[in-house]
């Protein structure tokens, strides 16, 4: 019986796919909670082996965004995937967050796919993108491995058995595998900058900016009193959100340095004349200004602000001034009528006030 429901399965993938709506993500995330949890069953049955590998194959395959080398790692690695696809996705809701308050509030990534190039303009916009998505990943494949939902991986048990005798407290429990995760990262990530120019160093360098802010933390205690356990964990993804943010605020403008030969850049200098310094590590980089965003324009990944909300005395990002780009905006009225003070009376009833009040909203026009 449980043969013939594993082969019931299995067919399920097969209609999916007759089906056409192998598109979306719903199909992978059922393929590889299958192949997680059943995974000694299809040890059982190799016979199915090769269905399992056609249908990782294709369904990989049907992923958009994704680059060669990424379609590879998908393959070979379907639970991870979806780990993967969850980190992207917090890391563009992190942005979303971020920028709520700003012409450009990151509303048009991830709407056909959490893979690939979402900005084609090198701006702090980008920069900010590609770290936030990158910490994204880095996050959710270490916390994975922590909660022991992805295989090959696990606790990082390097420090575990340490005995600091001075301060009375010891390495223990499930420290996160920040270095896993930060190296599958990579590997996934980087993997889509093919191209040697200017734009590629730029990503990369701001990839790695995303996946340096995961550090982790120690974190404790627990055990006794006399013996105090630690044990790092990771930071809240929102600490790094604001941490990046910062750093975006602060971004600096790049250009690329040429070798004499066959003119392809070699690396990044702060764009100041003679000057050939490198930017810090941790310092976001960009290698274009960025629009001012108040129109709509696929190529710089501009929604425009038309019909955006905003504050009318507010003199930040968020004020109508600065939101509609001098356009004025319209005022739109609404009444609301909600029972107030309601009290208990003997006996047996509540007895209520009738409360109303009239709101102003304000769309950019």
């Amino acid at each position: 019986m449980m043969f013939a429901s594993q082969s019931a399965q299995v067919l399920s993938f097969v209609v999916c796919y007759e089906l056409h709506v192998l598109y979306t993500m719903n199909c992978v995330l059922v393929f590889s909670i299958f192949l997680f949890k059943h995974s000694i069953i299809f040890q059982l049955y190799r016979g199915f082996s090769s269905v399992i590998a056609l249908g990782a194959s294709v369904i990989c395959n049907k992923i958009p965004g994704l680059a060669p080398r990424q379609r590879t790692i998908c393959q070979s690695r379907p639970d991870a995937i979806i780990v993967i696809g969850e980190g992207a996705q917090m890391g563009i809701n992190e942005c979303q967050f971020q920028f709520k308050n700003g012409r450009w509030n990151c509303s048009a990534l991830g709407e056909r796919t959490v893979f690939g190039k979402e900005l084609k303009v090198g701006s702090k916009e980008a920069a900010f993108t590609y770290a936030i998505i990158a910490a994204g990943v880095a996050h959710a494949i270490t916390a994975a491995c922590t909660q022991g939902t992805l295989s090959g991986c696990g606790c990082d048990k390097e420090k575990q058995g340490f005995y600091n005798q001075e301060e009375g407290w010891k390495w223990g429990g499930c420290s996160a595998d920040i270095r896993y995760g930060l190296s599958f990262s990579k590997v996934f990530i980087d993997a889509r900058e093919i191209r040697q120019n200017a734009r590629t160093l730029m990503n990369l360098h701001n990839n790695e900016v995303g996946r340096k802010v995961c550090e982790c933390k120690c974190h404790g205690v627990s055990g006794s009193c006399t013996t105090k356990t630690c044990w790092t964990t990771l930071p809240k993804f929102r600490q790094l959100g604001y941490i990046l943010k910062e750093k975006y605020n602060h971004a600096v403008h790049v250009e690329p340095v040429r070798a004499s030969r066959n003119k392809r850049p070699t690396f990044l200098k702060v764009k100041k004349p003679y000057s050939y310094r490198k930017p810090v590590d941790m310092d976001l980089v960009y290698i274009e200004k960025s629009p001012n965003y108040c129109e709509a324009d696929p190529v710089t990944g501009s929604m425009g602000t038309q019909g955006r909300i905003c504050n009318k005395t507010a003199q930040q990002a968020n004020g109508c001034d600065l939101m509609c780009c001098g356009r004025g905006y319209n005022t739109h009225q609404y009444s609301r009528v909600w029972q107030c003070n309601c009290k208990f009376l003997w006996c047996c009833y509540v007895k209520c006030n009738t409360c109303s009040e009239r709101t102003e909203v304000y769309t950019c026009k």
